[in-house]
């Protein structure tokens, strides 16, 4: 069974601002791709210069340059909210056996072996998916079982990259 989920996003910023942000928001932003993890945007008539610096997919963290200011952006989605909410923390679900790739892409670099010891965050892969570099983090402490890909593999979402012990 599945709930709908509206599409709201609690956006914090350099761990300071935090704001809500809704699906007609983003609609009324005016994107425009000028190069790899480069935009145009246009909010109110007023220009912004935007790149992705750094991307980190599995744990919605973001640098962001912005008119050449640097910002730090983490996502929260309404599934996100709601476990917050009832008093439960995403990084207390430390029982994570496998990964699998949260969207198509090629494998650029692997940074762990089998039989590794890899700590909570500990880089593990990088994954470019539609032109950006996406490092896929450690949910947990813990040895690496499997490597299930190799540097260059296409992989498609879902795809089994890695499994722990």
């Amino acid at each position: 069974m599945t709930m709908p989920m509206d599409s709201t996003f609690k956006v914090t910023v350099n761990e300071s601002f935090t704001f809500d942000l809704a699906e007609g928001d983003i609609a009324e932003v005016d994107a425009l791709r000028t190069a790899d993890a480069q935009y145009h945007l246009l909010k109110e008539n007023r220009p912004f210069a935007v790149e992705i610096v750094k991307s980190e997919f599995n744990r919605k963290r973001y640098e962001l340059k912005v008119n050449n200011n640097t910002y730090n952006v983490n996502i929260a989605d309404s599934l996100d909210i709601l476990i917050n909410d009832m008093g439960f923390s995403l990084s207390s679900a430390k029982d994570i056996g496998s990964i699998e790739a949260p969207m198509p892409g090629l494998i650029l670099e692997i940074s762990v072996k089998e039989g590794q010891e890899v700590n909570e965050d500990d880089q593990l892969l990088i994954l470019e998916a539609m032109k950006m570099e996406n490092v896929i983090t450690s949910p947990r402490n813990g040895v690496i079982k499997t490597v299930a890909v190799k540097q260059g593999d296409a992989v498609e979402k879902k795809h089994l990259l890695i499994e722990f012990e």
